[in-house]
């Protein structure tokens, strides 16, 4: 059988003719190039940088594990399981592996195919008065096809899976940048609700011994039952306010058990040990801001997603041009199953060309794929000033919180003072009851601020280390060997 016959009448007359136009055009991929975006930045940042905060580059290896300048061993540790076993970090890592798997598809469409099949048909003939016929054919062919990438739509689609994947990559990073900031701001959290926990008992003590001496006094005849109640109140109201506090502080373990891919509850144990706040380092280095864009994987995703997109407007386009598939088939036919081996052979196979010459769906496609490779530019230039907003953001919180705190330490130093002088001048019969109330009241939410405030200090240090995007480079390796082990 001729190499032809696969081949219609038409295309056979046309190939000669359309061969010279399809190799001039053949090996050019069609569709834009894609250059990447260059987006302005300004060369520092418009925040003073203040109170510990210097210019200069950060030393990769403090960014890569901030965590450690808090000098904290049990955030270290939670650090290290949260990166095992977060259900995030899995799901990320999920989807890695599902980009690679879609590239290694749209790469295969480079290559030939090759199918097997078999076929067995029975047929009986006859009529009235007639003997009947029975027939029976038995077949068995392999057939393969080979597209020939002619305008380079399959490169495109390569193109396109590649860059998802390393825009999977880039996702992966961001989690992770995610999770260690997320699960140092909730262990702050935990450490902040117990230090508020304990000044509000140790203020609840103290109101109780003056609730007391209030007692005392009203039954000698030295107070009146205006100051016992008056002190009973103050009492019950700052008893009021520890389920509060108690309520926050089990919130905060739950979380961090979840973030660490546990049930809530699992942490209690080893977290219910009050401990001091973790404190920040004295000075935290702040890089340019074209470092910082550089180095955050969330810009580099919104990048990748440009990229893959831009390679889809090829891949939509190249199906205006002509398409070559080269098919083939072999394969051997009998009348028994018996004498299959030694049966008829069959053979057929040639080029088949074919060009789109009505189709309404194939421009409005790239339309679309335009528009959405527009979008893509778009989220790419949203991400980089979201990412310089949350940078100033965290510059400013840094420097003003610091100097906030310094206020209510003193702040908290003078109502100190003026709670043991009014409870003096009480006691002598000096001044009012109401006075040591005041002192009391403005002693314990002084105190209850400053708590916060230290909390809050550390806090932000650890978003300003995130929005400087560190964290992800010290897991680099450990995410690499553990996505090299799955895959075998």
């Amino acid at each position: 059988m001729s190499v032809w016959q696969g081949a219609t009448r038409i295309e056979r007359a046309l190939w000669p003719w359309m061969l010279p136009v399809v190799l001039a055009l053949a090996g050019c991929a069609v569709g834009p190039n894609y250059v990447p975006p260059k987006t302005a930045t300004p060369q520092g940042w418009h925040s003073q940088l203040q109170n510990g905060l210097v210019s200069g580059g950060m030393d990769p290896n403090i960014l890569a594990s901030w965590w450690t300048t808090l000098d904290d061993p049990v955030l270290s540790g939670l650090i290290k399981r949260a990166v095992a076993g977060n259900l995030d970090l899995k799901q990320a890592r999920a989807r890695v592996r599902e980009a690679r798997a879609r590239r290694q598809g749209a790469q295969g469409a480079f290559f030939p195919t090759l199918d097997a099949a078999g076929s067995a048909t029975w047929s009986s003939r006859g009529a009235e008065g007639v003997r009947t016929v029975n027939s029976e054919t038995y077949a068995a062919n392999f057939d393969a096809g080979w597209e020939l990438d002619l305008f380079g739509g399959i490169r495109r689609s390569v193109e396109a899976a590649q860059a998802n994947l390393e825009a999977s990559g880039e996702d992966l990073r961001d989690t992770l940048v995610s999770l260690l900031a997320e699960t140092a701001l909730n262990y702050v959290e935990v450490r902040t609700f117990q230090a508020r926990l304990a000044a509000a008992e140790a203020s609840l003590k103290t109101q109780d011994e003056t609730y007391q001496l209030t007692v005392w006094r009203s039954q000698a005849g030295l107070g009146d039952d205006l100051a016992v109640e008056q002190a009973r109140y103050n009492l019950e109201n700052t008893r009021s306010q520890i389920p509060s506090l108690r309520t926050g502080l089990e919130k905060a373990m739950n979380r961090v058990a979840v973030l660490l891919g546990e049930a809530p509850g699992q942490v209690h144990a080893e977290l219910e040990q009050p401990q001091p706040i973790p404190v920040p380092p004295a000075e935290v280095a702040v890089s340019v801001p074209a470092d910082v864009l550089r180095r955050r994987p969330d810009i580099r995703r919104a990048e990748r997603n440009l990229a893959a997109q831009t390679a889809r407007v090829g891949v939509a386009t190249a199906d205006l041009y002509p398409r070559l598939t080269l098919n083939g088939s072999i394969g051997l036919e009998a009348l028994s199953l018996g004498d299959l081996s030694s049966g008829s052979w069959i053979a057929s196979g040639g080029p088949r060309l074919s060009l789109p010459l009505f189709n309404t769906t194939i421009r409005p496609n790239i339309k679309v794929q335009s528009a959405l490779q527009e979008q893509a530019l778009l989220q790419y230039e949203t991400a980089v000033l979201n990412a310089l907003e949350e940078v100033e953001n965290a510059l400013v919180a840094c420097a003003q919180e610091q100097r906030r705190r310094d206020n209510l330490r003193e702040a908290m130093k003078a109502a100190q003072a003026a709670a043991e002088l009014a409870q003096y001048k009480y006691q002598a019969g000096l001044t009012d009851f109401s006075n040591v109330l005041d002192a009391e009241r403005s002693l314990l939410s002084f105190q209850d601020q400053l708590q916060q405030s230290d909390g809050t200090v550390t806090s932000n240090v650890i978003r300003l280390y995130k929005a400087l995007g560190g964290g992800w480079t010290s897991m680099a390796v450990a995410l690499a060997s553990s996505e090299a082990g799955q895959q075998h």
